[in-house]
């Protein structure tokens, strides 16, 4: 593929549309996340929940205002539930890291946030390649 403005044009405009929908989708999961933390289970397991809740959000959102789908529904909903499946290992493998430490244990706002912010990259490029078989 060959780089040129046109393609670098296109590819911040889909991640704008891909971080517009995931700002949707990550407010329901952060929301969520600290009402459930709060009120009623441990950092992990309402991770677990509000990720859950935000990654099945995000897939019809995404599926109709971002990504040209390439193949079956099915296909990119089960391939997009394994990716978000891994996006969920690495958040909650921060957050229950990160847990660990009195600052963040005591502000589980920044403690989510640091883990949406390093899972953002890994979910575009991967659910870029689910919906239409590309990386860039």
């Amino acid at each position: 593929m060959k780089f040129n403005f046109e393609t670098l044009k296109n590819l911040f405009l889909l991640k704008a549309k891909f971080a517009m929908t995931g700002a949707v989708a990550t407010s329901v999961d952060y929301v969520l996340y600290l009402v459930l933390e709060k009120y009623f289970f441990s950092p992990v397991i309402s991770n677990i929940i509000s990720y859950s809740v935000g990654m099945v959000l995000n897939f019809i959102m995404q599926k109709r205002f971002v990504f040209t789908l390439e193949g079956s529904v099915s296909r990119a909903f089960l391939l997009s539930v394994v990716v978000s499946l891994g996006g969920m290992a690495i958040s909650t493998g921060i957050i229950y890291g990160l847990s660990q430490v009195e600052f963040f244990d005591e502000r589980q706002y920044i403690t989510k946030l640091c883990a949406t912010g390093i899972v953002f990259f890994y979910n575009f490029y991967l659910k870029r390649y689910v919906f239409e078989r590309k990386f860039i």
